[in-house]
C-alpha cells in the first residue's frame, strides 16, 4: 500500500528531484528532469511500478524507520533503523551533478549486526516499461530506449536478479559503509565517469550548507524558514533559474478523486511572492535568476502571455492521462502535461507586471527589455481587462468576472504608475495609465464587493467567496484598516474555513465554480495569508495562533503539501508544494520582521 504523503522526503541536485519514504523506498523519481517521464513510479501506483527500497531485511515491506532527520542545513536525508540485532542509518542524497544525475544511498552500521536488504526495480516511462539489464563488469547497466542506468556498489556486495529486479543482502557491524549509486544516462552516449560517493557526499554537504549560510533571516521560526527555502532551492531547475510548482503530478486534493494535476511546471502565479521571499533572506542571486527565467518566459506576443511554462520556458504542455497507472490510493486518473496552460487568466499580467516592479525597487540590476515588455503587456491587458477568465484557481467550469483578476488588472496598471513617477525618464503615458487603474478600481468596488454582508466575492454577482481576495491588502488595492477589507477577512474566515482555522480556496459544494466533481482539502498557501491578512488588520495573537497550526501540519522532516485534510489528519495534493512553502516564509517576515517582506506597494 502507498504511504502517506506526509510519510515523504525530498532529495534532489537542483534538476530533478527523489521521494524516499519512511520505508526507506524511493517511490518517485524523474530523469533527468522533474518534468521528466519517472523511473520509479510506485507513489501512482505500486512497487510494479518503479521503486528502490534499502532497508533491514528483517523490516516487513510495510515498517517504516525509528526515525529520520535532514543534516542539518542541507538536504542530505538520514534515516535510522533500531532492530533486535543492531542499528543501521541510511544516507540519502543527490550530489549537484557533473555530467549526469545519480542517486547515491549510504549504509552505515552502527551497533551490532545488522543484514540490510537494497531491492532496485527500475521501471522506464511512468512505470510502465521493463529494461533489459546486464552485468557489466560486477555492475548492472538497464537500458530501455532512450534510457540507460548503471548500478553500483562501493565495496561490491553480490546482487543477482529477482522478478525483474536487483537484488542484494548484505551485513554490515559498527563503522561498516557500503555506497550504493544509481546513474542515468542516455542510452545513446558512453557511460560517465564514475564519481566517489563519500567525496560527493561531503562536497554536497558543503555546497547546502555554504548556499544556507547566505540567509539573512535571524529571528524567531528561522528553522522553519531555512528548511522552506532549502525546499524552494530544492525545486529550482538550475540551468535556468525556473522554479517547479512541486516535485510531483496527479497526487489528489481529494483521496478517491479526479483532482490530480502535473504540477512540475513554473507558474506565474507564484512570481510576486518568490521574489520577495528570496529578497528579503538574502538570496539575490536566485531573484535574479527567477526574474530572468520570468523575462524570458513572457517574451513574444502579450496575447500569447501563459499562465505557467516549461522548466526551461517551454509552453507546450499538453495533458495526457497514463491508464496503466491506477493512482495515488487509486486516485484516477494520472496526469502528465497540463491542459491549464491554455486557459485565460488575465491576473498573471498583473503578477508579471508586480513582479517586475518589486525587483526593480528592490534594486536588482535593471533588465534592458524589461520595461518595454512591461509595456507591451499593459497595453494588451488595458484592452482585455473587462473578458471574464478562469481565474486564478485555473476552473475548468465557465469563465467569469473574477474579483482576484481584476484586482490584478489594477496592480499591473498601479505598478506602471508608480514606476514612472518614480523615474519620468521612462517611456510611458502615466495619465493613461492613473485612468485605468481608477477605472478599474470604481468596477471591482461596484460589481466585486457585497455590501450586504461587506464582503468581496468571488466573481461578479456572486455570493460566493474566494480566499484569493484576502491578497486585497497586500498588493495595495485597499488599506488594512478599510472596512471592506476587515469584512472580507472576517467572512471568509467563516465561510471558507475549518475548525482547526485552516482554510479552502472556495466552495466546492453544491454547483461548483470549478466545474468538477468531489472535494479538496484546506489549501496551505490560503492558510498563511490568512494569518498575514489578521495580522494586518490588528489580530496579531490570531494570526500567531493560526501560523501555530500550520507549522503543526508540516511533517517529521518539516515539509508541506499544496493542501491538507484536517478531519484524516493528512497532507493532499502535490508534494512538496513551493507555493506553501513560501507563504510560510512569507507569513514569519510579515509576523516578525518590521514592515514584513518586500511588497512593491510600499
Amino acid at each position: 500500500m502507498t504511504q502517506p504523503i506526509e510519510d515523504y522526503a525530498i532529495i534532489g541536485d537542483l534538476m530533478t528531484s527523489a521521494l524516499v519514504g519512511r520505508d526507506g523506498s524511493i517511490d518517485w523519481l524523474c530523469l533527468p528532469r522533474f518534468d521528466s517521464a519517472a523511473c520509479f513510479a510506485a507513489l501512482l501506483g505500486t512497487r510494479e511500478n518503479g521503486h528502490w527500497r534499502l532497508a533491514p531485511a528483517a523490516a516487513a515491506s510495510d515498517e517504516t524507520c525509528t526515525r529520520r532527520a535532514y543534516l542539518d542545513d542541507t538536504l542530505v536525508l538520514e534515516t535510522y533503523w533500531e532492530t533486535p540485532e543492531g542499528s543501521v542509518k541510511v544516507v540519502d542524497f543527490m550530489p549537484q551533478r557533473d555530467k549526469a544525475p545519480d542517486v547515491m544511498r549510504i549504509v552505515e552500521g552502527l551497533s551490532g549486526t545488522v543484514t540490510v536488504r537494497s531491492t532496485l526495480r527500475l521501471r522506464f516511462d511512468y512505470g510502465h516499461v521493463v529494461p533489459w539489464v546486464r552485468r557489466v563488469d560486477g555492475e548492472r547497466v538497464a537500458v530501455a530506449g532512450p534510457d540507460s542506468a548503471w548500478f553500483r556498489s562501493e565495496p561490491p556486495v553480490p546482487t543477482w536478479g529477482e522478478a525483474n529486479s536487483t537484488c542484494s543482502e548484505f551485513t554490515v557491524t559498527a563503522g561498516d559503509r557500503v555506497a550504493f549509486v544509481l546513474t542515468w544516462h542516455p542510452s545513446h552516449e558512453p557511460r560517465p565517469r564514475p564519481v566517489d560517493p563519500d567525496t560527493a557526499l561531503q562536497h554536497c554537504i558543503e555546497d547546502w550548507r555554504a548556499w544556507t549560510a547566505q540567509c539573512s533571516y535571524e529571528g524567531p521560526y528561522r528553522e522553519a524558514v531555512t528548511r522552506s527555502l532549502i525546499t524552494l532551492k530544492a525545486l529550482t531547475y538550475a540551468p535556468t533559474g525556473g522554479i517547479a510548482a512541486a516535485a510531483t503530478t496527479s497526487l489528489p486534493e481529494e483521496i478517491g478523486g479526479v483532482r490530480n494535476w502535473d504540477y512540475r511546471y513554473c507558474w506565474l502565479r507564484d512570481s510576486t511572492l518568490t521574489l520577495g521571499s528570496l529578497i528579503a533572506t538574502g538570496y539575490l542571486d536566485e531573484a535574479r535568476a527567477w526574474r530572468e527565467w520570468l523575462l524570458r518566459a513572457v517574451a513574444g506576443d502579450p496575447a500569447d502571455l501563459q499562465i505557467m511554462y516549461g522548466l526551461g520556458g517551454e509552453r507546450r504542455l499538453p495533458e495526457t492521462e497514463l491508464p496503466w497507472l491506477p493512482g495515488y490510493e487509486r486516485s484516477a486518473p494520472v496526469r502528465i502535461g497540463n491542459a491549464a496552460v491554455d486557459q485565460l487568466q488575465l491576473d498573471v499580467y498583473g503578477q508579471v507586471l508586480d513582479t517586475l516592479h518589486l525587483a526593480r525597487t528592490a534594486g536588482l540590476p535593471a533588465e534592458r527589455q524589461g520595461w518595454r515588455i512591461q509595456l507591451a503587456l499593459l497595453d494588451f491587458l488595458e484592452h482585455n481587462w473587462r473578458r471574464p477568465d478562469e481565474g486564478l484557481w485555473e476552473v475548468r467550469g465557465p469563465r467569469r468576472h473574477f474579483v482576484h483578476s481584476k484586482v490584478m488588472a489594477w496592480v499591473a496598471a498601479d505598478r506602471a504608475v508608480r514606476t514612472l513617477e518614480r523615474d519620468p525618464s521612462e517611456l510611458g503615458d502615466v495619465e493613461r495609465w492613473r485612468a485605468m487603474r481608477d477605472e478599474v478600481h470604481r468596477d471591482v468596488c461596484a460589481n466585486g464587493y457585497d455590501p450586504e454582508r461587506n464582503t468581496f466575492t468571488q466573481f461578479y454577482g456572486s455570493r460566493e467567496l474566494d480566499a484569493a481576495t484576502l491578497l486585497i491588502p497586500r498588493v495595495g488595492f485597499l488599506p488594512p484598516d478599510d472596512p471592506r477589507v476587515i469584512g472580507t477577512v472576517d467572512a471568509v474566515r467563516a465561510e471558507l474555513g475549518s475548525n482547526g482555522g485552516l482554510l479552502r480556496r472556495y466552495s466546492t459544494e453544491g454547483p461548483s465554480v470549478d466545474g468538477l466533481p468531489g472535494d479538496e482539502g484546506a489549501f496551505l498557501a490560503c492558510s498563511f495569508w490568512l494569518a498575514d491578512a489578521l495580522h494586518l488588520t490588528g489580530r496579531d495573537k490570531e494570526a500567531r495562533e493560526l501560523f501555530e497550526r500550520l507549522l503543526a501540519v508540516r511533517n517529521d522532516v518539516g515539509l508541506l503539501a499544496e493542501e491538507y485534510d484536517p478531519v484524516s489528519d493528512r497532507q493532499l495534493g502535490n508534494f512538496p508544494q513551493a507555493f506553501s512553502h513560501i507563504g510560510l516564509v512569507n507569513t514569519v517576515l510579515t509576523l516578525f520582521t518590521p514592515g514584513g517582506p518586500p511588497s512593491a506597494p510600499h
